[in-house]
């Protein structure tokens, strides 16, 4: 009896020593990791980099008068800041959205200047733009809401949901945009113009030219 009390006390103690030992090497290892966390944005200075390098073509606020130029209010801070990233210039290789004005701008910014950039423009209230064409809208909301079966067309509320709002670090807010902006997207997404989104590109691909038109025209009036 004593001895099995002697075996059970060592194995006791030994399962002791090995808890301490396991705590002490978390606890060293954890101490030995510095936390990282990424640096927080400035909507302020991302406000002043916007109106000495964006505001020309995009309003102050990013509401953007000019249909050819994208409504960047209300985007999504991770959407802008990756399109930002994609238009930049890569050493022995094309950008990733090929664009030879927009080259330049972000070329010139930081990883400061996009984050605070993103999420200056992401904290602004879009204006919207607006369908001028009731019946090529009727059209387009067709398409955004049930897609072209027929020929594997998935709805566009799917990713873009019914408001076009999107789904922030997914997909883009779209409600309210540019139809001319919208549409010449569509056609860049189609011919591979534009090639930094693969599942675009497959959709793009399988729509005519009246198809992209009409949802063009209705987004702008989508709100």
């Amino acid at each position: 009896m004593k001895s099995d009390m002697n075996s059970r006390q060592r194995i006791s103690c030994l399962f002791a020593v090995m808890l301490l030992a396991s705590s002490s090497t978390a606890l060293a290892s954890a101490a030995a990791t510095p936390s990282s966390s990424a640096p927080k944005a400035d909507p302020t200075k991302g406000a002043a980099v916007a109106g000495q390098v964006c505001a020309a073509c995009h309003a102050a606020d990013g509401n953007s008068a000019i249909p050819a130029n994208p409504i960047l209010a209300g985007q999504h801070a991770a959407y802008i800041s990756k399109q930002l990233h994609n238009f930049k210039v890569k050493p022995g290789a094309k950008a990733e959205r090929e664009n030879a004005i927009m080259a330049g701008f972000a070329g010139a910014l930081s990883e400061d200047d996009i984050r605070n950039l993103a999420a200056f423009y992401s904290t602004q209230s879009p204006k919207g733009s607006y369908a001028q064409n009731k019946e090529l809208a009727l059209v387009g909301q067709s398409i955004y809401k049930a897609g072209i079966p027929s020929r594997g067309v998935p709805a566009c509320v799917g990713c873009h949901s019914p408001s076009g709002a999107g789904i922030p670090a997914q997909y883009p807010r779209l409600s309210g945009q540019h139809s001319e902006y919208t549409k010449t997207q569509l056609t860049n997404f189609r011919s591979g113009q534009r090639a930094n989104s693969a599942q675009m590109m497959k959709i793009s691909a399988q729509l005519k030219d009246s198809e992209i038109e009409a949802l063009a025209e209705y987004i702008a009036g989508l709100r």
